[in-house]
């Protein structure tokens, strides 16, 4: 745990820090019934029935230096889908040694991954202790990105829901992305 919070507190200059997760079962909800329209004194309205057209997984990486994400919307979460999203982040940051902040999911640590990972002498995997999603980053972001898109949204298809995911991305890269502040400033304490 102190190695994480190190790596966030003060990243080695030579290196790049992401913190790596998966925000699984997004569900493309669309509703049984119109919204009705915010009106002046009134709010906007939705049934609380709907339809489920779909679900998707978002793998994603946050760049601890800058805030930039880096994702990839997937249909299931396992080891496979792990490394293939492990080296889009090698190609992506192909001349950095890369320290990868990530839990303690099975496909995390799965043969496929490890046997990838073994001669990558720049990729450095960092595992969050368990019951300690609050020290992954990128967990932060996932919550941004549920107030500001899943939340109440309506999607008739998965494909509808993915591209406004990653448009969402685009813009948040573009425009609001910067490194989170930690302002903690007591004693850190190992349990």
């Amino acid at each position: 745990m102190l190695t994480i919070i190190g790596l966030y507190m003060d990243p080695p200059a030579n290196a790049i820090v992401l913190s790596v997760d998966e925000k699984t079962q997004i569900q493309a909800l669309d509703r049984t019934q119109p919204i009705l329209p915010l009106r002046a004194g009134t709010p906007k309205r939705m049934t609380a029935t709907y339809k489920r057209n779909g679900t998707v997984a978002l793998m994603a990486a946050l760049a601890v230096h800058t805030g930039m994400i880096t994702a990839t919307p997937v249909k299931a979460n396992n080891a496979t889908t792990f490394l293939t999203f492990l080296k889009k982040l090698d190609r992506t940051f192909r001349n950095n040694h890369l320290h990868i902040i990530t839990d303690n999911l099975a496909v995390h640590k799965s043969k496929e991954v490890k046997a990838w990972l073994k001669p990558k002498r720049k990729i450095t995997m960092h595992f969050t202790p368990t019951y300690s999603s609050w020290l992954n980053q990128i967990e932060i972001w996932f919550n941004m990105l549920a107030k500001d898109v899943l939340k109440n949204g309506v999607w008739k298809s998965t494909k509808q829901l993915v591209d406004q995911i990653m448009e969402y991305i685009r813009t948040y890269n573009e425009q609001r992305a910067a490194p989170f502040k930690w302002t903690y400033a007591g004693k850190i304490r190992v349990v």
